[in-house]
């Protein structure tokens, strides 16, 4: 069976990522970001050029997308020469940016009342890393036929593809996650802070607490950056604040109480509020550190 032609909309560093890992399978990939120089590096490993979203949507028959906010899903897919002036009915538009679920269930039905394009929202968490071997968790919305459709897709470049329900349901999951990751960050902040202040090798930590209630993905694989502060970014802690915000945002209309969430936002808003905004969100690390002036 032969593979769809696929489109990628955002060449960050989540893009380049997962566009390396899909040419690597054997894909055809067009690409576009609306910063060229992105575009010319996925260029390098076999990115074909679109100077347009709608280009890409012409081009391919499931359009990927990852891009920084809602409003940046709402220009690539309806502004000047978005997807929807290139779309038409039986392609399908894959969202993995992190949106605002009433914002994602409007758009998916514009865009299908426009060019009949189907929606699904496919939010991912495993950073860069995980994109780069294929290993995302990938949380779905969207119609069951739409599901099937990319499914073979999803799951080349994820360790785990889950649907959730209607369009809007990988956003809602996608809170969950951010509820259970960005809130650990400062977690293991403070227990790195903590093992340190106390004098003990924190190297050791991971280890010794792998096979106890505290071992983890994150412990095994964060912790070990926290101590070396390694803050080079595999996302911005300025975008782990848009997303507390999107995610107090629902949990407000839901009725569903996050004091947890609400103390990390605090933190992460200081982070920022102190130049660290394009530093990975581990940097967070920077408000416990002694030897930090922040």
């Amino acid at each position: 069976m032969s593979k769809p032609q696929l489109g990628f909309i955002g060449l960050g560093l989540m893009g380049q990522a997962l566009t390396a890992h899909l040419t690597e399978c054997g894909y055809q990939v067009t690409g576009y970001d609306i910063d060229g120089t992105k575009v010319e590096r996925a260029g390098e490993h076999g990115v074909a050029r679109a100077f347009s979203s709608a280009e890409v949507a012409e081009a391919s028959d499931i359009v990927l997308m990852c891009v920084i906010s809602t409003d940046a899903v709402e220009e690539a897919v309806f502004g000047e020469a978005g997807v929807a002036a290139g779309g038409s009915a039986g392609k399908i538009l894959v969202d993995h940016s992190t949106t605002i679920v009433s914002n994602t269930k409007d758009m998916a039905a514009r865009l299908k009342a426009q060019c009949g394009m189907g929606w699904v929202d496919a939010p991912v968490s495993g950073g860069p890393p995980a994109a780069r071997s294929g290993t995302l968790a990938i949380m779905a919305g969207g119609e069951r036929g739409d599901i099937g459709k990319v499914e073979p897709v999803m799951a080349d470049i994820s360790g785990g593809f889950t649907h959730f329900g209607s369009v809007g349901a990988g956003q809602v999951a996608k809170m969950v996650n951010q509820v259970l990751v960005l809130n650990n960050y400062a977690v293991l902040a403070e227990a790195l802070a903590l093992a340190e202040a106390g004098g003990i090798d924190a190297r050791k930590i991971p280890e010794a607490l792998a096979s106890g209630h505290a071992g983890s993905n994150m412990l095994k694989n964060i912790f070990p950056r926290m101590i070396e502060r390694d803050f080079e970014p595999q996302g911005y802690a300025r975008q782990i604040l848009k997303d507390f915000d999107m995610l107090h945002d629902l949990a407000k209309t839901l009725k569903s109480p996050t004091p947890m969430s609400s103390q990390a936002t605090s933190l992460f808003r200081i982070l920022c509020s102190k130049g660290h905004q394009e530093l990975d969100g581990i940097s967070v690390l920077k408000l416990f550190d002694q030897n930090e002036s922040v």
